[in-house]
């Protein structure tokens, strides 16, 4: 059997050769990947542009659970509801961070990585860009035939200054090669190309150290209260890395009504939301005013733009002794658990009973008896309100030094002494209504009702200089994909003048472009006749 046979089925082989070891055909001065090599070679795989590509679409992904999963920085309410509603995961979500991910260890990896990457690949495209533009265009190649839209037209070596000035006029930068011209044109495609990736680059550098001076804070109000622009006056406040609590500007706000607007005329959709708008009164510098904020529509107060991000009620609850004396007569927001604003609320009292007295109630908008028994709420709007309370004695848990959440009753260590398994009916009351608490502590009254609205203060210096950022991105994209890089060359023969062209990348209509150039090179020539070759008349 030849060794051609042994070879195998591949042609290109020879049939001589024979497979050996790596280390045997290493030879003495063959060099080895060291630190440094090893070093170069991460390097290199970091900043190429398949490594950033595959960063920025790993960002996206990593920003899908800040959707999924609501944020500490603007849905504290969604936050603990979450964690109320699965106990279970909660490790989970502090382990990942996913209340807090744009600001978490493995999110900003990604962020940096992909920011080095961007800086690594940008750089040298820029001075490799900068040494083409000024270089000049390629040697006319020897045979034109081999290249796309081959052809001669009439003319010969005196035709070539016209062909210059047409190849200019097109936007080419022309050189003269002998009896020949090189033209080039298309280096915006690559300057968009460029521009595009600084543009991301800006956007992440805007974003990362922008968004450090900026803050956001959430306050929950009720109709007729209001809150100051201090610290302690948010419900939670986010701020950034280099954020002064001294630069918070001076002005209140009052939420005097929150108006809601349900869908009432079309029957497969009644009760859904139209409109929000919360009407307040700023005041800002001395001088009050009145404004509203919608969903849609945050309102400017000096460099702070409000938002209205949720809503609710808050039923008003008064408890009195056994002496008739009042211990409790406070608004307590309830949660909405679901379209219809079926919610659901937690107050306590530590102090003024003879028992410690934790009270969890739903409250229903629009009450209706189910074939259950059960009570729901049939419609968004207080057309019939109730509230129905759960009744707890015993140890609250806030003497224990352990935070608790305000919206959450832990009731493993108390007794329940009216609803669920008590023996006793809850405590279902419509507004004006007042129910003895069992056990002889007292009374309970469901005063009366009102909405309240979670209002943000947010200031983020990044809009404006993010907003042209990415205008300058989406044109350096745009000339990216439509300008086409092509070469042109002319070359006088015995022929006639050969004409042909090369693009970089696809380019359809590269084709077109050379019979629009022989056509221009020829009809100037054929109309001031071939009489007067030693004058151009120029297109």
């Amino acid at each position: 059997m030849s060794r051609s046979s042994e070879s195998g089925s591949d042609p290109l082989r020879p049939g001589d050769h024979v497979d050996a070891p790596a280390e045997a055909t290493r030879q003495p001065g063959d060099p080895r990947l060291d630190a440094r090599g090893w070093g170069r070679f991460l390097w290199r795989q970091l900043t190429s542009m398949r490594t950033a590509i595959v960063l920025l679409l790993l960002l996206a992904v990593a920003a899908i659970p800040g959707s999924l999963v609501p944020q500490r920085s603007s849905d504290p309410n969604g936050v603990i509801q979450v964690r109320a509603d699965n106990p279970e995961l909660v490790w989970l979500y502090d382990a990942l961070s996913l209340h807090d991910v744009y600001s978490s260890p493995w999110f900003s990896a990604i962020y940096l990585l992909l920011f080095t990457s961007l800086v690594g690949c940008v750089i040298p495209r820029l001075v490799h860009h900068w040494r083409a533009m000024r270089a000049l265009p390629p040697r006319t190649p020897a045979r034109l035939s081999r290249l796309v839209g081959f052809q001669t037209v009439p003319g010969d070596a005196s035709d070539l200054d016209r062909a210059d000035r047409v190849l200019r006029r097109l936007g080419y930068r022309t050189t003269r090669y002998g009896d020949s011209i090189s033209a080039e044109r298309g280096y915006l495609r690559e300057t968009g190309n460029l521009l595009f990736h600084i543009s991301m680059l800006a956007l992440l550098v805007v974003i990362g150290i922008g968004s450090g001076f900026g803050y956001s804070g959430q306050r929950l109000v009720i109709e007729g209260r209001g809150f100051a622009n201090t610290l302690s006056s948010y419900d939670s406040f986010t701020a950034g890395q280099w954020f002064d609590d001294a630069g918070l500007a001076p002005f209140a706000v009052q939420l005097d009504d929150l108006d809601v607007v349900y869908e009432t005329e079309n029957p497969n959709a009644v009760g859904a939301p139209l409109d929000f708008t919360a009407h307040v009164s700023v005041t800002e510098g001395g001088e009050a005013r009145a404004a509203q904020i919608k969903v849609n529509e945050p309102l400017a107060v000096a460099d702070a733009d409000l938002y209205l991000i949720s809503n609710g009620y808050a039923p008003r609850i008064s408890v009195r002794d056994s002496e008739g004396q009042v211990v409790y007569d406070e608004y307590t927001p309830f949660l909405a658990q679901d379209d219809l604003m079926t919610s659901l609320g937690v107050m306590k009292l530590p102090d003024g009973l003879e028992e410690q007295l934790g009270l969890r109630g739903f409250f229903y908008p629009t009450a209706v008896v189910q074939d259950t028994g059960a009570l729901a709420s049939a419609y968004p709007d207080l057309a019939n309100p109730v509230l129905s309370l759960q009744a707890f004695t015993g140890d609250l848990g806030l003497d224990s030094g352990i935070p608790r959440s305000v919206y959450a009753l832990e009731t493993e260590e108390m007794t329940q002494i009216a609803g669920g398994d008590s023996g006793v009916d809850a405590l279902t009351m419509v507004p004006g209504q007042t129910l003895d608490i069992p056990g002889g502590l007292g009374s309970i009254t469901f005063e009366d009702v009102r909405r309240y609205g979670v209002i943000e203060s947010h200031v983020d210096h990044t809009q404006t200089p993010v907003f042209w950022i990415t205008v300058v991105l989406f044109v350096s994209l745009l000339a990216s994909l439509l300008i086409p890089r092509r070469r042109m060359w002319v070359k006088a023969t015995s022929a006639g003048l050969e004409l042909a062209g090369l693009a970089r990348g696809e380019d359809p209509t590269l084709e077109r472009a050379v019979d629009d150039l022989g056509r221009r090179i020829v009809e100037p020539a054929a109309a001031g006749g071939r009489a007067e070759r030693g004058s151009t008349i120029e297109p």
